[in-house]
């Protein structure tokens, strides 16, 4: 058996567990004459969707399992340190002293774990040719399909797959963390991240059809600052989340706003389905969304500040395929776009996504 005071993450969270038993350094099965058994990376990885989620019903949603497999899981943990580490109650799970201790440790190693992942994976995507690019909401085949199709016939041996992201939340290196590159709105800053300008897009209103506004040809921002909007989940960057709300024209939050968590681009329109609420995207979402949605209207804001929308990554998934990219997007858009100037956002061959960038 393996020693449980082998290095790395996985033993200090065995470790962890020792220190919780009934005697120093023997876990208590071993102190009730059993042999300690070692746990599996997957406990760990359910342990900690479970507090993080607050309850099991949510956690197995995120991790895509059935909720009692899921509550065995935790339960033989528990059983296997000989400890309880969740206090069970009617509103969800919180943990307790010894499962504060063990939760420290165990997030630290599933974290290592997913890196090392995800780290190899990307090795594995440059040596296949294959950059794995990131989006929010209107694929990039559709929102700008003329760069996508010059850099296929530049780079053919490139092949760009393509991944939808939900909204930026926690750390945007985090968010960044199963894609090579992304196109979105600026994110909130990140040391670990670099950033290169694309162009500026005017931001539109979508409302419902039935909505008040629905007809109107174009909208000022001030018609549309004390309407309702469509709210997005906490765990969204809030400054991220309050540019799509007007917030940086309004000084604040909306003062109203639906009981929504919206945390996609998907969710926000079957929020808008029902609900008599507004948000903004960009142009060229809207564009796309007014083609193919009936039932929601695309209104021009003709003062509203333009969203900056980049190419973003990781500054350790900078890999040559990236590098080819980027250098394309620079000479594609110098040659269609040759007005484009973002001051605000520096040097886009080489910055990091530091808060000189935010609007």
């Amino acid at each position: 058996m393996r020693n449980p005071r082998a290095g790395g993450m996985l033993g200090m969270c065995v470790r962890a567990g020792e220190r919780l038993g009934t005697r120093p350094g023997v876990p208590r099965a071993a102190a009730r004459g059993k042999p300690p058994m070692p746990f599996r990376r997957g406990q760990l990885d359910y342990f900690v969707a479970v507090v993080e989620e607050g309850q099991f019903t949510r956690a197995a949603s995120r991790l895509h399992v059935a909720q009692p497999a899921l509550s065995k899981a935790i339960a033989q943990l528990e059983a296997e340190l000989g400890v309880k580490l969740l206090k069970r109650h009617a509103r969800g799970v919180t943990l307790t002293p010894a499962g504060e201790q063990f939760y420290e440790k165990a997030r630290l190693a599933v974290a290592a774990a997913s890196e090392a992942m995800q780290t190899a994976e990307s090795l594995t995507r440059v040596q296949e040719g294959t950059i794995e690019f990131g989006f929010i909401g209107a694929p990039p085949g559709l929102d700008s399909p003329a760069p996508l199709e010059a850099f296929a016939r530049a780079h053919p041996q490139i092949d760009i797959r393509y991944r939808e992201l939900p909204f930026p939340s926690a750390s945007t290196a985090s968010w960044l963390a199963e894609v090579d590159v992304a196109v979105c709105h600026v994110p909130p800053p990140d040391p670990g991240v670099w950033a290169q300008p694309l162009r500026l897009e005017s931001r539109v209103v979508l409302a419902p059809s039935r909505h008040a506004l629905a007809g109107r040809r174009q909208l000022s921002v001030a018609e549309v600052l004390d309407e309702t909007f469509i709210s997005l989940h906490p765990s969204v960057e809030p400054d991220w989340a309050g540019f799509w709300s007007l917030d940086d024209h309004r000084g604040a939050a909306p003062r109203a706003v639906t009981a929504d968590h919206a945390g996609s681009p998907q969710e926000v329109l079957a929020s808008l389905s029902v609900r008599n609420a507004i948000t903004t995207v960009p142009a060229s979402v809207a564009a796309i969304l007014a083609n193919v949605l009936s039932r929601v209207a695309a209104i021009p804001l003709s003062d509203a500040a333009p969203a900056a929308i980049m190419l973003v990554g990781r500054q350790d998934r900078r890999n040559p395929l990236v590098v080819a990219l980027l250098a394309f997007a620079r000479t594609y858009r110098s040659s269609v776009e040759p007005e484009l100037r973002l001051p605000l956002l520096g040097d886009a061959r080489s910055d990091s996504l530091s808060p000189r960038v935010r609007r």
